[in-house]
């Protein structure tokens, strides 16, 4: 018997991806473009899952993981929009509306970290768990996860990518990229800001160069807060930053150094390599959520009545 298939948007500030199937091991159609403007990125997204439609027959539901920020908030008059972000002509975009009313089927919606952590609870690192911490390292920082086996949501979602860090500027005199706040975490250790201190993107940096030291440094105090604050089970780090193979053992030694014995947990002190890990699902993590969100919006329909100028 075929199973009736979801579509999948990862929409991401650099680019789209768009999935058709069920998981990470029926995938019946694929595509990926560059990120532009909301209008011609958007109608890429929908022509290719309206082409798929008309092949393959009607989709159960479309699942969208988008950066952010986004209100998730199904009661909210921007629910499924793209907020606040710095990404030029993509704040308050509707981007759920434009699938709903494109496509005419249920739509499930959260951002790209934590559809992440829900497609790696499913199919990869997260499976067993409850409580989890999914985060990218790239292009921003984000993060995400489960904790008591549901999606982080509250007052909006996990902005962990904007905490604040201790910032010694006489060792690192760099003032930070972030437009809102500097030298938050992703002012300082994306992608971008890495590029922006250095004068080279980060991937080009070999690797006895000082950036990786201080990379992990910024890394490994943000992953100890997390720890105390939340007390993850695990910990699992993607994005295109950590695709660097050295950063997770100079990450791993740092959170020891820097717990210094205080959080005694065995999965800390005698299986730390186990405890910070990549992404099993590689680069597909955030795509395959979009799946995991739109198999779960035909269990819990989320709001029906999204128009496209919501």
């Amino acid at each position: 018997m075929v199973t009736q298939p979801f579509g999948a948007i990862e929409a991401g500030g650099t680019k789209f991806v768009c999935l058709v199937g069920t998981g990470p091991d029926d995938i019946r159609a694929e595509t990926r473009f560059p990120t532009t403007s909301p209008e011609r990125t958007l109608q890429q997204a929908l022509d290719f899952l309206s082409a798929e439609q008309d092949r393959q027959g009607p989709l159960a539901a479309v699942g969208i993981a988008s950066f952010g920020p986004v209100d998730l908030r199904q009661d909210s008059p921007t629910y499924g929009q793209i907020t606040s972000t710095p990404k030029p002509g993509w704040a308050n975009v509707s981007i759920a509306g434009a699938a709903s009313a494109a496509l005419g089927v249920p739509v499930g919606f959260d951002t790209d970290v934590n559809a992440a952590a829900l497609a790696e609870q499913r199919w990869g690192a997260g499976r067993g768990l409850h409580s989890f911490i999914y985060l990218t390292i790239g292009t921003g920082i984000g993060g995400g996860g489960l904790l008591d086996g549901k999606l982080t949501h509250g007052l909006v979602h996990p902005e962990v990518g904007h905490i604040r860090l201790p910032h010694d500027l006489a060792a690192d005199p760099f003032p930070g990229i972030c437009p809102f706040h500097g030298d938050c975490l992703e002012g300082l250790a994306s992608g971008p800001a890495m590029q922006a201190r250095w004068r080279q993107p980060a991937e080009d940096l070999p690797d006895d160069h000082q950036a990786w030291a201080l990379e992990a440094r910024y890394l490994a105090l943000a992953l100890v807060t997390f720890v105390c604050t939340l007390s993850p089970q695990r910990i699992i780090m993607g994005g295109g930053v950590m695709s660097k193979p050295l950063l997770f053992p100079l990450i791993r030694r740092q959170v020891l150094e820097l717990l210094n014995n205080y959080v005694r947990a065995p999965e800390l002190l005698q299986q730390i390599d186990s405890f910070i890990v990549p992404p099993a699902l590689g680069h597909r993590a955030g795509a395959l959520g979009g799946l995991a969100l739109a198999a779960d919006a035909v269990r819990a329909p989320l709001r029906s009545e999204l128009t496209a100028d919501r």
